[in-house]
């Protein structure tokens, strides 16, 4: 058995496209679920009792199910209850929804850090309920949830390879038929793992970079 890279290199355009759309689609869900998660925790905070009991159901719900069988009901079981999605749209209503569930017990952890001393002063300012949340809560809980966020936004990169199963034409897809057509399946597992891994470094990376213009910024404000 011989290695042949070269194989896969000469997919190069082809590559780039595939990955291209693992971008788009990670870059694409992760904002979304970033804002879902911040709304499902506000209300969840905020909102009647049995507004908090439905969507605490929804987060146990999407925290104890594989991601994976969550995309097979959404793309394959979806039209049974009138949800037909192409590829692409369905990878980012799944990426959006599963991810959405953990951020918003990410800010729900930040919302519970900031001491209740400093929501009081802001209530004794007349201040409304909002008003404390963007101006008090936000600020002082950045700082705590950064390194957790980044965390789940990494975890989000990596299920992007599991939208190939509802053909998503991201990296995971094209390498794999790229190895399946050829019996390259060393080379493009290999490099579909430099690849992921890079993803993931870079992310760290300006992980790291946020938490300390934050950590300076709020020293700075101190």
């Amino acid at each position: 058995m011989t290695l042949d890279f070269a194989l896969i290199g000469s997919m190069g355009p082809e590559l780039l496209r595939a990955a291209g759309v693992t971008l788009s689609t990670w870059l694409g869900g992760a904002v979304v679920a970033v804002v879902l998660g911040f709304v499902v925790a506000v209300l969840r905070r905020y909102g009647p009792a049995f507004l908090n009991h439905v969507l605490r159901a929804y987060v146990e719900l999407m925290r104890g199910t594989p991601f994976l069988i969550q995309l097979f009901l959404l793309y394959y079981g979806g039209p049974f209850i009138g949800i037909s999605l192409d590829p692409i749209p369905a990878g980012l209503l799944g990426l959006s929804v599963y991810g959405a569930a953990y951020f918003s017990e990410i800010f729900r952890a930040g919302f519970e850090a900031v001491p209740r001393g400093h929501v009081e002063a802001g209530e004794c300012l007349g201040m409304t309920r909002s008003q404390i949340v963007l101006r008090i809560m936000i600020p002082e809980m950045t700082l705590l949830i950064l390194p957790a966020t980044v965390n789940m936004l990494i975890i989000l990169l990596k299920e992007t390879a599991l939208l190939s199963i509802i053909t998503v034409p991201d990296l995971t897809f094209k390498i794999s038929q790229i190895g399946s057509a050829n019996y390259a399946f060393v080379e493009a597992l290999s490099l579909l793992a430099c690849v992921y891994w890079g993803l993931v470094e870079a992310c760290a990376y300006l992980g790291n970079i946020a938490e300390n213009k934050v950590r300076k910024y709020g020293l700075s404000h101190a």
